[in-house]
């Protein structure tokens, strides 16, 4: 069912309590001759300050009430491409502060600051979309601008878009994540409080990873997320940010830690895997191509050492494609024996041998994860004890789904 304006202007004024609770941390304006000394620099072109010029003659800070004044100070500060000035001049023209109220104009700011990254105006925008005000009802477009505020941590974002997934089908959601994944801010002014995204300038690499703790640790390669500006995950709770713990190269292993609650899979050293055992992987190969769905590969342990007999790998005939890198590789029973590394390179193969290698991949073994692992004694503590009983396929299948992530590198 489509929001009621009743609703959407509960939403609006929860963000304005999180927006004060945020100005407040600002320098307070006691005196005329503070506010005297803000508006001068206002007045010479400080971007910030006309913003802070406007908040005072809005609230009344340290000089008398004019909204009509305030908003001449918003558009002065919007104009300069200052995220929260814009996102503050379109609020004005939404509930018609100042200004003659006009839905159309406000979806104008907000855009603006939202495709700067500016969270609280991708809140509203998502919200615009949704209930078509200022802008013809999308749902998809909805989606993906709450999907990128919750990424940044905005609790109503998060809460109001668990409420549309209720309203749209699978294909909307996954074209709604599809588009949050390829948005890049726009480079502009910003305030010191919004905490924008490092505004990168592509995607340099896409992979795969697992969580390991229920606290939102997790596994990929080292080779994927090596000189990483910024990790963003793609989970079904959405877009979420990471940071790289640790890795250890040697072995083509990385640690990346994000918040929230989790389901983790269980590691089991490898060890106890023999020729021929049943392996499967749960990935995000060639999203460019195959889409950012997760995809399942099946198959077996085909040596029990990689290329040049390195014992640190296992062969393995799954087939693997450009992005399941990092992906677990699990036993029968849900286990984590293995990390998806690696393909033979077929021009090598073809120059050595003159035929081109076919299914021919590599997964770092798990006992090398777990001595990895051990150096971080926060994380090895909290690892869910390997699985003995036996289970279904499409258990295991499940539980490697529900762990697994996109990994996005800028």
């Amino acid at each position: 069912m489509k929001a009621s304006r009743f609703a959407l202007l509960l939403l609006f004024l929860m963000l304005g309590v999180t927006v004060a609770q945020q100005t407040n941390s600002l320098p307070s304006i006691t005196s005329g001759t503070a506010f005297s000394e803000l508006k001068a620099k206002a007045e010479h072109g400080d971007a910030y300050a006309q913003y802070r010029v406007g908040l005072c003659y809005l609230d009344g800070e340290g000089v008398t009430k004019d909204a009509i004044e305030a908003v001449k100070w918003f558009r002065r500060s919007a104009n300069q491409g200052f995220t929260i000035g814009q996102w503050q001049f379109g609020v004005c023209y939404l509930h018609g502060t100042g200004v003659v109220k006009d839905y159309v104009e406000a979806v104008k700011w907000f855009r603006k600051a939202a495709e700067q990254g500016f969270v609280s105006a991708q809140t509203y925008l998502g919200w615009c979309y949704h209930n078509g005000d200022g802008v013809p009802e999308n749902y998809v477009e909805a989606y993906k601008w709450l999907n990128l505020a919750t990424a940044q941590g905005d609790v109503e974002a998060k809460r109001f878009l668990f409420e549309l997934e209720k309203q749209m089908t699978p294909e909307q959601i996954a074209e709604g994540q599809r588009l949050s994944a390829k948005f890049v801010p726009q480079k502009g002014k910003s305030d010191s409080s919004s905490d924008n995204f490092v505004p990168p300038d592509s995607t340099t690499a896409t992979g795969t990873g697992f969580f390991i703790t229920d606290d939102g640790y997790l596994i990929s390669n080292y080779h994927v997320v090596k000189d990483a500006a910024q990790v963003r995950l793609v989970t079904s709770a959405g877009i979420i940010s990471a940071k790289v713990v640790r890795v250890d190269a040697a072995n083509d292993l990385a640690l990346l830690k994000t918040d929230g609650k989790f389901s983790p899979l269980p590691i089991a050293p490898s060890r106890s895997m023999s020729l021929g055992a049943t392996v499967a992987t749960v990935g995000f190969p060639n999203i460019g191509l195959q889409g950012f769905a997760p995809k399942l590969a099946k198959g077996e342990i085909a040596s029990l050492s990689g290329a040049a007999d390195d014992a640190r790998y296992f062969q393995i005939s799954v087939p693997v494609q450009p992005g399941n890198s990092g992906g677990a590789l699990v036993d029968d029973r849900g286990n984590v024996i293995g990390i998806v590394s690696a393909k033979l390179d077929a021009s090598v193969a073809l120059a050595t041998s003159g035929a081109l290698p076919e299914n021919v991949n590599y997964a770092v073994k798990s006992s090398f994860l777990l001595s990895f692992l051990e150096s971080v004694p926060a994380v090895s503590a909290k690892l869910k004890e390997p699985v003995t009983a036996d289970r279904k396929f499409e258990d295991v299948v499940k539980s490697a789904q529900d762990a697994a992530v996109l990994v996005l590198v800028y």
